[in-house]
C-alpha cells in the first residue's frame, strides 16, 4: 500500500504516520524528520535546508524530490510519505519516478485544520537539543519542566515553531495546497479527514479509509 499524508504543519501528520506505519508495516518517509536530521548534523544539505526553515519558507522542489526519490527505492512492502508532495511539480515529479517501476499512489489522505488551531498546536511544541524528542505543552508535557524525559538534554522552542514564523508558513502553504489537493482529486484517491477530532479518532477515520481501498484492490 502507497499512501500520501497531506497536511498543514501542526495537522497531526507525524503522530498518525507512526500509527499507520506500524499497523500496516510500510516505510515512513517523512522530509521534515530527514531535513531536521541533516540540520543537527550540520550536513552539506542541512545546511542548505536551515537557510530556508529560519526564514519561513519551502525547501525547494528539486532537492526535496531528489532525497525522496532515495528513499523510496527501499520499500519493497508499500510507504506513506508524510509532508511530500508539497507542491503540483513535486506530485508530477512523484508520479514520473513511481511509473518507471510501474507503481503508483494508492490513497491520498488530506488533514484538514483551521489556522488557529495551528497556530495553537505548533507554539506550544518543543524539541530536546540532545535527542530530537519532541514534546507539546498541552498533550505531552514533560515530567522535569524544559527537560527531556529521555535524555536530560534541555527543550527548546524551533524557530518555526515561533508563532510570527508559524503564519508565514502556512500563508506559504496555503498558496501551494489547492493546485496540488486539485491535482489528487482528479488523479488519485483522495479522502479529507477532520484533524481537529482527537488522534485516536483521526487514526481509525484513516485506518477505514486504507482498509476499504485495500478490499476493493482484492476484489
Amino acid at each position: 500500500m502507497n499512501i500520501i499524508l497531506l497536511g498543514c504543519p501542526g495537522a497531526g501528520k507525524g503522530t498518525q504516520s507512526k500509527i499507520l506505519t506500524s499497523r500496516y508495516q510500510i516505510t515512513h518517509i517523512s522530509t521534515g524528520d530527514i531535513f531536521r536530521e541533516e540540520m543537527a548534523h550540520s550536513t552539506e544539505m542541512g545546511k542548505k535546508v536551515s537557510q530556508y526553515v529560519k526564514s519561513g519558507r519551502l525547501v525547494p522542489d528539486a532537492l526535496v524530490s531528489e532525497v525522496v526519490a532515495s528513499r523510496l527505492q527501499n520499500c519493497s512492502k508499500g510507504f506513506l510519505l508524510d509532508g511530500f508532495p508539497r507542491t503540483l511539480e513535486q506530485a508530477q515529479v512523484l508520479d514520473a519516478f513511481l511509473s518507471k517501476s510501474n507503481q503508483t499512489i494508492d490513497v491520498v489522505v488530506y488533514l484538514n485544520l483551521k489556522e488557529e488551531e495551528v497556530i495553537r498546536r505548533l507554539s506550544a511544541r518543543r524539541q530536546c537539543s540532545g535527542c530530537g524528542e519532541v514534546y507539546n505543552l498541552e498533550t505531552r508535557i514533560p515530567r522535569v519542566p524544559d527537560t527531556c524525559d529521555s535524555c536530560g538534554g534541555k527543550l527548546t522552542q524551533r524557530e518555526d515553531d515561533m508563532p510570527e514564523t508559524i503564519k508565514k508558513r502556512l500563508m506559504v502553504y496555503a498558496d501551494l495546497t489547492d493546485p496540488l489537493v486539485a491535482y489528487y482529486k482528479v488523479n488519485q484517491v483522495f479522502y479529507e479527514v477532520d484533524a481537529a477530532d482527537p488522534p485516536e479518532e483521526v487514526s481509525a477515520s484513516i485506518s477505514k479509509i486504507i482498509d476499504e481501498m485495500a478490499a476493493k484492490a482484492k476484489s
